[in-house]
């Protein structure tokens, strides 16, 4: 497991899965909020992408995010559209309702930047989050990312186009840390 201070980021587990469908995936604003698609449904037991892991998608690697302390649930976390040849990724991260506003998501960032300059040696981390999702730009711009520029009107969620911000992080700009 990898730890932050005050959660850590593990494999996935089957009985993380109901969990994080029921509080995170069924949320149909949040989700809308969340993912490039629109909502759907997924029915129980169904194969859902976002939840089932891949083990042979070497472009993304998903995370269960858990509460240190006590070993609770609290989200998901995902480096994605890994590319070995520019050293690069993407961020994203779900947390629980019940999670949010603890100082999580700041953690979460924190530690997927460890695993990914440390671990995978990469050069550098990108997160895209729209414009108005205040926690996440928080989260990201506390671990030393910068605002790289605007999406404008480039998401299409519940009804309206909303901009997204592009944040980067480059390995030499990274604040040390000393999260495994």
């Amino acid at each position: 497991m990898l730890r932050g201070d005050k959660v850590g980021l593990r494999a996935r587990h089957d009985e993380d899965i109901p969990v994080l469908r029921t509080e995170l995936y069924d949320d149909v604003v949040g989700s809308s909020r969340a993912e490039a698609r629109p909502w759907r449904p997924i029915a129980p037991g169904a194969k859902d992408p976002r939840l089932v892991v891949d083990d042979k998608n070497d472009g993304a690697v998903p995370f269960s995010v858990v509460e240190l302390e006590g070993g609770t649930l609290v989200g998901t976390a995902t480096l994605w559209g890994i590319d070995t040849h520019h050293r690069s990724a993407h961020i994203g991260l779900g947390l629980l309702p019940s999670a949010r506003g603890k100082g999580y998501g700041t953690d979460v960032v924190g530690v997927l930047c460890h695993y990914g300059f440390v671990v995978r040696s990469l050069h550098r981390l990108q997160i895209e989050t729209l414009e108005d999702n205040a926690a996440m730009l928080r989260a990201a711009e506390s671990n030393g990312f910068v605002r790289e520029g605007r999406l404008r009107s480039s998401a299409w969620v519940m009804g309206e186009f909303l901009d997204e911000v592009v944040l980067g992080l480059l390995a030499q700009d990274r604040k040390t840390d000393t999260k495994s």
